[in-house]
């Protein structure tokens, strides 16, 4: 186990950008993939209602980290609500753009790093993540009111299926995986378990998810929180509950081999 971990963790690490302003390399090796360019969609900043921080984070560094492109986008629209952290309730006297609140992630250069989403043009871009957090089913998609029967954000629903039909790679993380189950056929997805008593890591609260994205047709693949799985004939990568107890889980190592079965090669990325 210890000998396989080591070998996923010399593979590791996924994409992308060479942000100066919001670098947390420097100098050295910048990795293989300077010649590819991310998209990285936000939904806000919070885990209770928006993108969730640890993921954003992790993402973003692992592409900053192998020397890639990204740009960050987000709706620039209000979000369903927001959300106090320390109560886990709705705080009634608040209103935020998810826009303004993805910013958050620049680091300090929200207006020169944050996109609108409804700017976001498929041939510009190689790929496209989306990070999980809660904002995938309250911004993105009406999934908390409506379930299996959701509607996705215009945008998201169009980038989704300009990347699906470019052949172009999709990574979804966390609840981020039934926006593609809702709008594309056929796909294989994970989400980790498929029940609580199947987790060693307590409750695990992606099951009802994963029954709807069953509904909705996919393929559901049973995996750790740790691992990804790609999905080859959908060009679509998912990484399975991230933000446990456990953010050690987050380090992106198996990513870089996924994302290279799923068409990302060294000198950038190549789509069959």
């Amino acid at each position: 186990m210890l000998a396989s971990r080591a070998h996923l963790a010399k593979q590791a690490a996924a994409m992308l950008v060479r942000q100066p302003a919001c670098l947390m390399h420097h100098g050295g090796d910048w990795g293989n993939w300077g010649n590819t360019n991310v998209a990285v969609v936000f939904s806000g900043c919070g885990w209770w209602d928006g993108t969730d921080i640890h993921e954003a984070a992790y993402t973003m560094y692992h592409l900053s980290r192998n020397g890639a492109r990204f740009q960050i986008f987000a709706p620039n629209q209000q979000q369903m609500h927001v959300m106090d952290h320390m109560k886990m309730q709705p705080s009634s006297s608040d209103n935020r753009n998810m826009m303004i609140e993805s910013a958050r992630f620049s680091h300090g250069q929200g207006m020169m790093q944050m996109n609108d989403l409804s700017k976001l043009d498929v041939s510009s871009f190689d790929a496209v993540i989306f990070p999980g957090g809660h904002g995938i089913v309250k911004n993105l998609s009406t999934f908390s009111k409506d379930g299996k029967d959701c509607k996705l954000n215009n945008d998201v629903e169009r980038i989704i299926k300009d990347f699906h039909r470019a052949r172009k790679p999709i990574g979804l993380s966390s609840m981020a995986p039934l926006l593609a189950c809702r709008v594309l056929p056929n796909l294989e997805v994970t989400m980790g378990y498929e029940r609580d008593e199947s987790s060693r890591w307590g409750r695990w609260p992606n099951t009802t998810m994963v029954q709807a994205v069953k509904s909705m047709g996919a393929r559901h693949n049973t995996r750790e929180p740790y691992e990804a799985y790609v999905d080859e004939k959908n060009k679509t990568q998912k990484k399975s509950r991230t933000v446990m107890s456990q953010k050690h889980t987050l380090n992106g190592g198996e990513c870089k081999s996924r994302l290279r079965e799923a068409g990302c090669q060294g000198d950038g990325m190549h789509v069959n």
